[in-house]
């Protein structure tokens, strides 16, 4: 992956994986209604965004950059857990979901039914 996606920078994702392509005003006006960020803190996420290269800027109207996401959001997803695998479990699925299941007390019927998805894959 590029880099690391911060929690904030994230939300600014999620908005415009939903909306395909946006100008600033339009996720701004997503985001005011979510957060108590203000405008100025908006814009300066998105342009943290492209500098990552995970938003792309369309300037060809001078009134207003259309913003994009350059990943898609089960791309980012997909790297996102390999980089949690690998920085926590050594890159071990095995011992992910032993740590989950030894934490988390799963019932007899999560348990049968985590059995049931690994003998169907």
């Amino acid at each position: 992956m590029k880099q690391n996606i911060s929690e904030a920078e994230l939300e600014v994702m999620k908005v415009l994986w939903q909306m395909k392509n946006a100008t600033s005003t339009e996720i701004i006006e997503v985001l005011k209604d979510k957060s108590d960020w203000k405008p100025k803190t908006i814009q300066t996420l998105i342009t943290r965004l492209v500098s990552k290269e995970f938003v792309q800027v369309d300037k060809s109207n001078k009134k207003s950059y259309i913003y994009s996401p350059t990943i898609s959001e089960d791309e980012y997803k997909d790297e996102a857990s390999k980089s949690f695998l690998e920085k926590l479990y050594s890159g071990s699925i095995n011992k992910m979901v032993l740590s989950f299941v030894k934490g988390n007390k799963l019932s007899k019927s999560e348990i049968q039914e985590l059995k049931d998805m690994l003998k169907d894959e």
